[in-house]
């Protein structure tokens, strides 16, 4: 190599070492408004949470008997966040027990080896957890579909079905 190719290469290796290296910035979204996990049961349930958030992403993380493991993202329209807060509102969620588990007075009858849902809804200046135990009689049936919605309105089927 010449002189001046030397000269070249070292000009521009001290111009590159002198750049700021700055990592990529990670997306930001809006914290999840309703959330929902399956635990484990005795048998093939799947066992999955998802996320939503008032901006609309969707986030789900795989972790057994689910046709996708892993984090997966999607977007779904804000109309159907809100409609969704909306039903959950208007299904009685906010006024549900805290836990529908076996050691609770609201669990009724027991059976064992059912997987449980956590789930978690923020509207306004509400937020509201609840632990359902599916084993557990006595929990509302409106508890169990307001759940399903939460699927349907996710999509969490496309990263589920098997």
């Amino acid at each position: 190599m010449t002189r001046r190719g030397l000269a070249l290469l070292a000009v521009a290796a001290s111009a590159c070492s002198r750049q700021e290296q700055t990592p990529a910035a990670a997306p930001v979204t809006a914290a999840p408004v309703v959330t929902l996990e399956r635990t484990p049961c005795f048998g093939t349930c799947p066992v999955y949470s998802v996320a939503i958030s008032g901006d609309g992403t969707v986030r789900f993380d795989g972790k057994h008997h689910v046709a996708d493991t892993g984090q997966m993202m999607a977007t779904i329209p804000r109309e159907q966040v809100d409609g969704l807060l909306a039903e959950l509102d208007a299904g009685g969620y906010f006024g549900f027990a805290e836990a529908y588990v076996m050691s609770s007075p609201a669990c009724g009858l027991y059976a064992t080896d059912s997987p449980t849902v956590i789930t978690s809804a923020t509207r306004a200046d509400r937020t509201k957890t609840i632990r359902h135990d599916r084993g557990c009689s006595a929990a509302p049936p409106e508890l169990s579909r307001l759940e399903q919605r939460i699927d349907e309105v996710a999509g969490t089927d496309r990263w589920v079905r098997r």
